[in-house]
Parts: C-alpha cells; sequence; structure tokens
C-alpha cells in the first residue's frame, strides 16, 4: 500500500489505518479471535497504522491488539490514547489528562500492547481543568525517555492546536471527517496544514452508514452506538439513505463500492489525510484497502459533494457528547 508522512517530525504509516474500537466495544457482540484475524489481515494487505486507546474497553482493546501484532511489532505504528477518567460512571463520561494519569496510563498501554514504546500517544479529548500546556509537557517528558515517539491530538480545537504545538510538536490530530462530518474544513484543516501536522480522520465511514449494509437505529443491537445516533433514525436515516443510494450509483459505474469511494474521496482531500476505517471483518479490510487504488477524477468529487452538500442529517453525537473544544 502507498505511504503517507504525518506531520513534520516524519511519522510514516500507509495511506489507510485500521480503527481498532468496534472489536470491544461501541458495535454489539464481538469476537476476540475474528479481531486478531482481521488485524493480522491488514497487516497482510499493507496497513500499518493501527489505531486503539484506553476507553476501549478499559484496556481490553489495547491487550487484543498487542497479541495480534506481537509477531511483527516493529513493522507496524501503534497510536493509543489517555484523557478519560475510568473511575467515573457511565465510562467515558470523566476526563483526566492530569500528569500523574498520562503517566500511568501510558506505562499501563505500553504493558498492554507488549511493546516498549508507544509510536504515537494522543489526547483523546481535551480536558478544561488541565492547561494544554501542561499535557503537551508531559507527553514531551514522555518523548524524551523515549517510551513515546510522537505526540498526537484527538477533537482538538485551533486555539489548543497550537498551545500544544509551541510546547511539544504535534504530529497528528485526530477528528471525525468524512463525505457524512465536514465541518473540520472551515477552520480545523487550515490550522493542522499551517503548522504542518497530519490529520487521521476517524469513523470516515460514517459509523457503517457508508457502506453496502445499513439499516435503521432500531435494528441494531442494545449495545451498539448506531441504535442511538442520530443520523440512523428517522427523517434523517431516510435523507442519508437517499444520498447514499446517489453514491452507489457512482461508484458502480465505477466498478467499486460505496465504502471505497468514501475513503478514495477522503484521500483526496490532501497527501496530509490518513483515514483509518474500523472493521472486524477480515473481508472488509481486504475492500477497504482497495480504496488506496482508486483514482476519483475532478468530476467526481464535485459529484460527490452535489449529493451531500452539507453533509448529513444527524448530529455525530448527542449534545452531552460532543467535543467542546471547538
Amino acid at each position: 500500500m502507498q505511504q503517507r508522512t504525518l506531520g513534520r517530525q516524519g511519522l510514516r504509516v500507509s495511506a489507510l489505518g485500521l480503527g481498532t474500537m468496534g472489536m470491544s466495544i461501541a458495535y454489539g457482540p464481538s469476537d476476540d479471535d475474528e479481531g486478531i484475524a482481521t488485524i493480522r489481515r491488514a497487516h497482510g494487505v499493507g496497513v500499518t497504522l493501527f489505531d486503539t486507546a484506553e476507553l476501549y474497553g478499559g484496556g481490553a482493546n489495547e491487550a487484543l491488539l498487542g497479541k495480534a501484532v506481537k509477531d511483527f511489532r516493529d513493522e507496524v505504528v501503534l497510536a493509543t490514547k489517555f484523557g478519560f477518567d475510568l473511575t467515573k460512571e457511565p465510562i467515558g463520561s470523566g476526563l483526566n489528562s492530569r500528569p500523574d494519569n498520562i503517566r500511568k496510563v501510558t506505562e499501563n498501554s505500553l504493558r498492554l500492547l507488549q511493546t516498549d514504546r508507544i509510536d504515537v500517544l494522543y489526547q483523546h479529548r481535551v480536558d478544561p481543568d488541565v492547561p494544554i500546556e501542561e499535557v503537551a509537557g508531559t507527553v514531551g517528558e514522555l518523548i524524551a525517555q523515549g517510551k513515546v515517539k510522537y505526540f498526537g491530538l484527538s477533537e482538538a480545537g485551533e486555539d489548543t492546536i497550537r498551545r500544544a504545538h509551541a510546547v511539544t510538536p504535534v504530529s497528528v490530530l485526530q477528528t471525525e471527517y468524512s463525505i457524512f462530518e465536514r465541518d473540520v474544513e472551515e477552520k480545523i484543516l487550515p490550522v493542522v496544514r499551517e503548522l504542518g501536522i497530519g490529520f487521521v480522520p476517524y469513523s470516515p465511514l460514517g459509523r457503517g452508514f457508508l457502506t453496502n449494509a445499513v439499516k435503521p437505529g432500531a435494528e441494531y443491537a442494545e449495545d451498539d452506538m448506531r441504535r442511538w445516533d442520530e443520523r440512523f433514525q428517522g427523517e434523517n436515516f431516510a435523507y442519508n439513505l437517499r444520498a447514499i443510494q446517489q453514491l452507489k450509483d457512482l461508484a458502480a459505474a465505477k466498478g467499486i463500492t460505496v465504502a471505497q469511494l468514501a475513503l478514495a474521496w477522503l484521500l483526496a482531500q490532501g497527501e496530509d489525510i490518513v483515514p483509518i476505517p474500523g472493521t472486524r471483518s477480515a473481508t472488509r479490510v481486504e475492500e477497504n484497502a482497495g480504496a488506496a487504488e482508486v483514482d476519483l477524477t475532478s468530476a467526481d468529487l464535485r459529484h460527490i459533494v452535489e449529493i451531500l452538500p452539507h453533509g448529513s442529517a444527524g448530529s455525530r453525537y448527542p449534545a452531552a457528547m460532543m467535543p467542546t473544544d471547538w
């Protein structure tokens, strides 16, 4: 697979990565053996960037990823995240980016991932109670100690990005971005490009909406986040489904799937972009990898935006879960 460089610090990764969250949480029942097989197949088709976090199962997902890549650890880039207070209920409702917690989470992640260094360490969400300068300084210390190689931010706003970067160079910003969700285009992408920071879109397939298999929210399992995702509900679902059908028609005319079309569109937005589609299927990994070989014409790119000029109908998170930094 083609390679891309994220950030001025020289982080080199495959054009497409793999998000592993859904192998442990958020998308209904999962199977560890299937997850491990999917991760190993991703490596087999050239994926080198693998994304996890402490939050994803309280370390369970990190342990899964560590086990899966153990035999080829030095051939891949492992990214994980800190920043939540896992003692707060419900999980994900509390933040903690205090320096002592960053160090503790890092040590735990190193153990679970079975590695001596974390390639990319992200602040998962901006903690309003801890100055970003303290966060960046702490990660900078971990980099100096050789425990971390690159510093990343997730869902951070313009001011936070600038302040963090002034203390410890930020290599990557991770935020939701897809044909469905384009809020980053106006203010966030210009800032990261000005500063020479790479961009890693998560949920590049709209949590599965931008695929050939989608159904209304009520038809998903009780522990599947799509059950309450606004984009999968009522009139929003109907609007989005009509748009997907048009995208499917365009994809079919090009002999590709709608998922490949959506990923190819993202890749065409700049060489500094590396999407991390998540899946629990080895077959889907192979399909997604094919997007790196798709060439879209300028007419294709215009047509895609015409189909969804303002992105999807419905918010990507409920108001209480929306990032508040931008």
